[in-house]
């Protein structure tokens, strides 16, 4: 039987402008892995980082085909989970996961 941990729901964070931006709401931006769902996230953040969840929200980006250097490359999907955090509450992630 395989052992499932909290960390394997999470992948990384995403650390854009955008996201940066979204901080300021008290959202925070992780990728995650395409069988992920919006319970088993919200469990996993708020035991990993002891933070109250108040909604998350989920992003399927999908795979497309990218030009370059006259070559069609195929660019890979992912899906990014966005948390809502309660008011007043953050995560650091400048510590690392």
């Amino acid at each position: 039987m395989q052992k499932i941990h909290l960390y394997d729901k999470i992948l990384f964070p995403v650390v854009t402008e955008k996201s940066t931006n979204l901080s300021e709401q008290n959202k925070i931006v992780f990728k995650v892995p395409a069988t992920s769902n919006k319970k088993v996230l919200k469990k996993n953040i708020e035991k990993i980082f002891k933070v109250n969840v108040i909604k998350v929200n989920i992003i399927n980006k999908k795979s497309k085909e990218k030009i370059v250097r006259n070559r069609k490359v195929r660019v890979v999907g992912y899906k990014k989970a966005i948390i809502t955090l309660k008011k007043g509450q953050n995560i650091d992630l400048t510590t690392g996961i």
